[in-house]
């Protein structure tokens, strides 16, 4: 069976039972930094009585993952395998998803614990009031790419949620404020660890704050939907609008495929 399984994206008291008696009966780990997961096996074993696996460990990552599934794809239907990734849920923004789509693609039962996850932790803890939101996890690191990027989550309409490297924390504030300093902004700094941190504010205020902090750490930061004052009119309501041929025509032209020529000639026959 193959089992992906959530670690803790900080406290170590946040794995679960589940997870652990799983851990203790695994053959192979397919880890996305092998020496990661076999620290927190450890600590397991020293702080909850866990018994540490007598498993093979392997990574499993953007740039092997192919060539783990040749070599261990046939035996994971038939072994207990676990995958997981540095912290956190696996799959989201994480090579697990190659070996997701392998198991679909090649009908092997696989299953996915419920566990910690930095996404919906910092959404619940910003108390935005809208149950909806985007995931854009890392944005481009520069160029035309991050800038196109930003945009989008600006002005796509939902609250959207961004993962920032603390060296890039500053810069993305900057960038915030070029586009829109009054945008509201929720930001979280190392979930669940010692120096856990919410911010709350202006884009402008947060970035003038942000200049007399230590920003070190993993942050979550969740851009507050703009709110919209523009009204879209349905072809139905231009239809119906009171206007001359002229601009009717423009916006008929608009929202269909004939053209402003064909849409006069239509308008003027009619009236």
């Amino acid at each position: 069976m193959l089992t992906f399984i959530p670690t803790p994206i900080g406290n170590p008291q946040d794995i679960t039972i589940r997870a652990m008696k799983l851990f203790e009966k695994a053959e192979l780990f397919l880890c996305e930094d092998t020496r990661q997961t076999k620290r927190l096996l450890r600590l397991l074993e020293e702080r909850f009585d866990m018994m540490y696996p007598d498993a093979s460990f392997y990574s499993f990552n953007e740039h092997n993952g192919e060539e783990r599934l040749e070599e261990f794809g046939s035996i994971l239907g038939d072994k207990e395998v676990v995958y997981v990734s540095d912290a956190g849920m696996p799959i989201i923004s994480d090579p697990g998803q190659i070996l997701v789509a392998y198991a679909q693609e090649n009908n092997i039962p696989y299953d996915v614990l419920p566990g910690a996850s930095a996404v919906t932790t910092a959404y619940a803890a910003s108390g935005f009031e809208e149950g909806k939101f985007l995931f854009y996890a890392f944005l481009p690191h520069k160029g035309k790419e991050r800038s196109t990027a930003l945009s989008e989550a600006m002005s796509n309409g939902y609250n959207t949620v961004l993962y920032e490297a603390p060296h890039r924390l500053e810069k993305l504030l900057n960038e915030i404020v070029i586009l829109d300093e009054d945008r509201e902004l929720f930001l979280a700094k190392e979930i669940s660890k010692k120096y856990q941190r919410y911010y709350r504010g202006t884009a402008k205020s947060l970035n003038e704050e942000f200049k007399e902090l230590n920003i070190r750490g993993e942050w979550v930061v969740i851009i507050k939907a703009q709110k919209s004052i523009e009204k879209s009119l349905s072809f139905t309501e231009v239809l119906s609008l009171d206007l001359p041929p002229k601009p009717k025509a423009k916006l008929l032209a608009q929202l269909s495929d004939k053209s402003v020529k064909e849409w006069y000639s239509e308008l003027t026959q009619t009236t």
